[in-house]
């Protein structure tokens, strides 16, 4: 499935690691019986969203993830405000596009209903895909990253050279939550992208860790595929692509020798309080000499914050803390307010 959107269109969850994977189940579930429960009873009809133009007046940010499941049922298919709009040109002031990148069962509208408007506000050109869905048929096309992950990462290729094309940007900002900030990583190391980031922030991340169940998950669709005689999907020639080690598999290949590259700064966000990511020291991973790379632990500081696995992107803390990856040399306030898990705050 191609995510490189004609003139006129446009794109818009939680990773698991071992052990914890009747929780995040649980979260796929409730999406996708929220989802299908909608649809019968009619709150909202399937259909493809148009481009947003660009708001020039603030966009209202709502602190609670899961506005995100109601964005997507009040516009089935659709991009959040502000979101996906190819007119958008970077300014001097923010001179590269910000690609949001979901997490497993995520979606363009479903995963960012809190960091979209507050990037599109802070004068971003914000491009989000929906990357890994199952299904072109929604609500299955709403829920993304499960799919095979070089497939996924062949979309994110895709789409992210499409946004350098349209916007004239050579580099892009990357925010990843969870398996977001996995999947981008394989595109740089790999598929022809490096160089094209400058700043890229990790929400939830798991350095760490060895393969999961979205792993196990991909390779059996792969398989499943292949045993039908469906083909993969095709690829275009790419010159620029570097082959992963053979003799790694997707979770290494991503971490080995290292998830960093020079020239890139990275900022990994996490949580004492995730549910998910476990343990949070997970994605807690230096650099080698060379590299760039801050880590943040939202709690350090702020002891009220209770920000999981889900409400790490759906808060003011974690707002400010992106803004300030993204815009090291105009640093805002970091609040520390009340956090919870789940909706945010």
């Amino acid at each position: 499935m191609s995510l490189v959107p004609d003139h006129r269109m446009h794109r818009s969850g939680p990773c698991r690691p071992p052990g914890r994977r009747g929780r995040l189940r649980r979260v796929t579930f409730v999406a996708v019986a929220a989802m299908v429960v909608a649809c019968v009873l009619g709150i909202g009809a399937p259909g493809i969203g148009t481009a947003q133009a660009r708001l020039h007046t603030p966009l209202p940010v709502t602190y609670d993830f899961l506005a995100g499941i109601s964005a997507e049922l009040a516009h089935p298919g659709g991009s959040l405000p502000g979101t996906n709009d190819y007119s958008c040109r970077p300014s001097a002031a923010h001179p590269r596009p910000v690609i949001l990148v979901h997490g497993s069962g995520g979606g363009q509208q479903t995963n960012w209903a809190t960091l979209a408007p507050v990037l599109v506000n802070a004068g971003y050109c914000v491009f989000a895909p929906t990357y890994g869905a199952l299904s072109t048929l929604w609500p299955v096309s709403a829920l993304g990253g499960l799919g095979p992950k070089p497939d996924s990462a062949w979309q994110i290729k895709e789409f992210i050279d499409h946004v350098r094309a349209v916007t004239g940007s050579d580099q892009v900002d990357i925010v990843g939550h969870s398996l977001g900030t996995e999947i981008p990583t394989y595109w740089l190391k790999y598929l022809g992208g490096r160089g094209h980031v400058a700043h890229y922030v990790s929400l939830a991340p798991y350095w760490r860790q060895g393969p999961d169940d979205d792993d196990v998950r991909g390779e059996t669709i792969a398989a499943f595929r292949a045993r039908l005689g469906i083909a993969a999907p095709a690829h275009p020639a790419c010159p620029e692509c570097t082959p992963a080690p053979a003799d790694l598999n997707f979770n290494q290949a991503v971490r080995l020798p290292t998830p960093y590259l020079p020239g890139v700064r990275y900022t990994n966000i996490v949580t004492r309080d995730d549910e998910i990511v476990t343990p949070y020291s997970s994605g807690i991973l230096p650099g080698p000499p060379g590299t760039d790379v801050t880590t943040i632990v939202v709690q350090d500081g702020c002891p009220i914050d209770h920000a999981d696995h889900l409400s790490i992107v759906a808060n003011r803390r974690s707002a400010a803390l992106v803004l300030n990856a993204l815009d090291p040399t105009h640093l805002r306030p970091v609040p520390c307010v009340p956090v919870s898990p789940v909706t945010g705050g």
